[in-house]
């Protein structure tokens, strides 16, 4: 019978973590040890070094109850590309609560292409999402007491924005009712819980490259509106500042390993579907100094991740990929094909083939919007017919893109060094790396521009809500920063039901990340 995750991640032989980063090359005095295995980095001394490394982003299908892998296959590779003689780096998104005791459980690999200590990592791990929940918390508290004392910003009470958070899917606590009590317990007003990850603090925070930068940009922050209209932010009730110390440990990478005692990051973690996916730019830009290769994941599909990776992420930091890994099973790909989860384990080419265009989609995306080439990584799994492998590279074949077998999550890094050496040879060769739009275009258009070039749609229709506040924020100046798109995970189409096609979206504007 087959070890389960747990059994496999408590079995590693871990390395000490002072090990782990004399093997990346970190200066140990540079590090502030968390017991044996995990140590935050202090990244101050590698500001001044230039990027050397070649990034390679990890994204995927749309998701399925299948399963994809995209994290298995990203520690895989990366145990792959040192196997294979190379120096890599890995960064990965820590685990929100609320997924882990959820649906989706642990998020930190599987088999055995995993990161350790596992149970760490998916729990409270080094308390940075506590900080961030505390930061956010903070916030509101600030924004509340602000109007306790006399509210001197003139906040219309019916115009915040802000919501407290905390790291659990409870429902209970979405809308609430708070204030209460005497006169000296506050102004009772609607309010509600986001869940952690979801933040504007775990946005932000993700995107910040310093401790001054993370400062400015909570200062940024949009909390309320006065009832003349007027925006309210963080700096307005003057709470950036305290903030910032509640986050100057947190904002340091979290260093650990993998199960074959190779180096990793293991750095944030927002949402993809409602916020940018992916992990820190801190993580990313230290890791890029460091090694010659580093392999980094964005949430959901690349129609989410891949494109917010993109056009945020990389616009803001600098980054330009080398190349892209597309994880699809054909497990997944036949539920997209109208499978039942139950039958996925039978033969079934008709279902695989109509499944297909899922990834094909994102593969031509990446090609034909981003100007990269992607590889397709097959996650493999024994019910895997030979048939329908070869029917899977067969139709990569034809869009000119190498379709490898990677065994990872039975066999570790050495499952996947054919998967490591097809990256390699796609990183050797120049690329036309673009972005999707260009942020100098209006919102409607930057809208516009990902509905019908990502999302394959015909235009955007806008909700009267939505025009308003299109107009709101193009009045406020908003209209020159990167779209983060929101919408199902689950297809190409702004509903789940339809899996491959795409339809006329209809859509409201996502947050623009200052």
């Amino acid at each position: 019978m087959a070890k389960s995750d747990i059994e496999i991640a408590q079995e590693a032989k871990m390395l000490p973590i002072k090990e782990v980063a004399e093997k990346a090359g970190i200066d140990w005095s540079t590090c502030e040890p968390y017991g044996h295995y995990k140590a935050k980095v202090d990244i101050h001394s590698y500001k001044d070094k230039p990027m050397k490394a070649k990034l390679i982003l990890v994204t995927a299908i749309n998701p399925t109850p299948a399963g994809e892998g995209k994290t298995t296959t990203s520690v895989g590779l990366h145990d792959a590309l040192c196997k294979i003689g190379k120096s890599s780096m890995l960064c990965l998104r820590e685990p929100s609560l609320g997924p882990v005791f959820g649906v989706k459980g642990g998020a930190a690999g599987g088999g055995y292409a995993q990161v350790v200590p596992m149970e760490d990592i998916n729990l409270h791990f080094t308390g940075d999402f506590h900080a961030i929940g505390a930061a956010n918390n903070l916030i509101a508290a600030m924004l509340d007491n602000h109007i306790k004392q006399g509210n001197e910003l003139d906040i219309d009470l019916n115009n915040i924005i802000w919501r407290r958070c905390v790291d659990m899917n409870d429902r209970q606590l979405r809308n609430v009712v708070d204030g209460l009590g005497t006169a000296g317990d506050g102004v009772a007003r609607e309010d509600g819980f986001d869940i952690t990850v979801a933040s504007e603090v775990m946005a932000v925070f993700c995107l910040a490259t310093s401790l001054d930068d993370l400062k400015e940009r909570l200062g940024r922050m949009v909390v309320a509106y006065s009832r003349s209209g007027k925006p309210v932010t963080v700096a307005d009730i003057k709470a950036e500042g305290a903030c910032t110390a509640l986050l100057k440990d947190a904002i340091k990478p979290n260093l650990v390993q993998t199960l074959e005692n190779n180096p990793a990051f293991v750095h944030g973690g927002p949402f993809a579907n409602i916020a940018h996916g992916c992990n820190s730019v801190q993580a990313t830009m230290t890791a890029m100094k460091m090694t010659d290769y580093v392999v980094t994941e964005a949430g959901f599909g690349a129609d989410l991740g891949a494109e917010k990776f993109m056009d945020i992420k990389c616009r803001y930091a600098g980054f330009n990929p080398s190349c892209v890994v597309i994880v699809a099973t054909v497990r997944a790909l036949k539920h997209h094909g109208g499978v039942a989860k139950a039958d996925l384990n039978n033969e079934n080419l008709e279902a695989l083939e109509a499944g297909l265009p899922n990834l094909l989609q994102h593969v031509s995306n990446i090609k034909e919007v981003f100007g990269l080439s992607p590889v397709v990584a097959i996650n493999a799994f024994p019910t895997d017919t030979p048939a329908e492998l070869k029917l899977v590279q067969d139709k990569c074949a034809e869009l000119g893109v190498n379709a490898v077998l990677a065994e990872h999550w039975a066999k570790g890094g050495e499952g996947a060094t054919a998967l490591a050496e097809e990256v390699v040879r796609i990183c050797d060769q120049p690329n036309d790396f673009k972005f999707c739009y260009d942020v100098e275009m209006g919102i409607e258009e930057k809208i516009e521009a990902i509905a019908k070039r990502v999302y394959h749609a015909d235009g955007a229709d806008y909700t009267p809500k939505a025009k308003k506040q299109l107009a709101q924020l193009n009045e406020l100046g908003f209209d020159k920063l990167p779209i983060c798109m929101a919408k199902t995970q689950y297809s190409f189409s702004e509903t789940s039901a339809s899996r491959c096609a795409t339809s006329r979206s209809r859509l409201v504007p996502a947050s623009s990340w200052r």
